[in-house]
């Protein structure tokens, strides 16, 4: 037995065969956690299970050109289900300066959480970048289905941004005017 095994033990038998005092319920999880804390037991783990676990290390997400979009001006690695086909998605964004979405809207919700860069966005079905909302690195969006907006990154900006999105597909993203281009270079 541990010596913090003997002190909690030695604290708790103090009591006898009343309650325990109120200073032996403060010092229980310390004195539990100290064998822990000082590195005096070894920690297991099971070797992990690819078919109940799935990970993937950021050096193997690939990002591949996103369709539709002018060369150079983003990315996308569909890293959970497909924007396309029935049930939810996982994708990851990559917006490159220089570029906006037109304003656009989808059948369903999307959450967005900005992983890195800053990601300017804005709602409405009137395009105006100079009025976009700068939403940096940990920031979260929540679009709602329905709803025209539009987003991006612009040209004096250094660095991408990087987007984590997260619905429900199908998306079947619509544009409010499919008359104009679907994206803008800005």
């Amino acid at each position: 037995m541990s010596r913090c095994t003997n002190l909690l033990s030695r604290t708790l038998a103090t009591n006898g065969a009343g309650p325990i005092s109120r200073r032996a319920l403060l010092l229980a999880p310390i004195f539990a956690s100290l064998p822990f804390a000082l590195g005096l037991t070894n920690a297991e783990a099971s070797t992990i299970i690819p078919s109940e676990t799935a990970v993937t290390l950021p050096d193997n997400i690939r990002f591949v050109p996103w369709s539709g979009g002018p060369a150079g001006s983003g990315e996308v690695a569909r890293l959970y289900g497909d924007l396309d086909k029935p049930g939810p998605y996982l994708a990851l964004m990559k917006w490159h300066p220089g570029y906006f979405s037109a304003p656009h809207m989808y059948d369903t919700d999307r959450i967005s959480v900005v992983l890195s860069g800053t990601w300017w966005v804005n709602s409405g079905a009137d395009f105006d970048p100079t009025n976009a909302v700068p939403v940096p690195a940990g920031g979260y969006v929540l679009r709602h289905a329905h709803t025209p907006h539009y987003d991006g990154v612009p040209s004096d900006v250094k660095e991408p941004a990087v987007i984590a999105l997260f619905g429900i597909a199908p998306v079947n993203l619509q544009l409010v005017d499919s008359t104009k281009p679907a994206w803008r270079r800005v």
